[in-house]
């Protein structure tokens, strides 16, 4: 019960601060970041990928290693968050549109399996995702961020260098931005 109740202040604090944010942001198309934000301990830019191993929402084994040679959008999102539900159609197409070219779009949800695998389902999503819940704090937070924003985003090269990450919404402009000079590059 106690972790319990820790949790849903984890989320409470994280819902609100990403939606701040996301209201900060739909006013500007901020860029996305190769620096450090204040709140961050870390700066993971440059560093390679923390390694994961998660099982996807249709059963299949998710993992760091299969991913290799591949650009990747990592993104952290919950069922309950607006601003992450409203990158997600864009992310479907963006899938469809570069995934011949070595993109990959994987969804970490800090949510439970059932309401990540109903919502994905019902909005027809085409990428892996995966329900981390507990987990998925402690990877977002290897992943850089520190401030417990959600949506947040990770973008790595194909060597699995991390090279941009963003807090808040994503467009399906911004995404292309960042990934058309790495698919192009070998």
């Amino acid at each position: 019960m106690k972790n319990f109740i820790l949790f849903a202040v984890v989320i409470v604090i994280a819902g609100g601060a990403g939606f701040g944010l996301q209201r900060y942001l739909q006013h500007d198309e901020h860029q996305l970041s190769a620096e450090v934000p204040k709140a961050s301990k870390i700066n993971v830019i440059g560093t390679t990928l923390p390694a994961f191993k998660l099982t996807d929402t249709e059963g299949n084994t998710v993992d760091t290693d299969k991913l290799k040679g591949k650009v990747l959008l990592v993104n952290f999102w919950a069922t309950w968050c607006p601003p992450c539900k409203k990158e997600m159609p864009g992310f479907i197409e963006l899938q469809d549109q570069y995934a011949q070219q070595g993109f990959q779009i994987v969804g970490i949800a800090l949510d439970d399996e059932d309401s990540v695998r109903d919502f994905a389902d019902t909005l027809g999503v085409n990428y892996p995702v995966m329900a981390a819940e507990y987990d998925g704090i402690a990877l977002s937070r290897e992943y850089g961020n520190h401030i417990g924003a959600l949506p947040y985003s990770v973008f790595v090269d194909r060597r699995g260098t991390i090279i941009a990450t963003k807090a808040g919404e994503l467009t399906k402009s911004q995404v292309e931005k960042a990934i058309q000079p790495l698919l192009s590059a070998q």
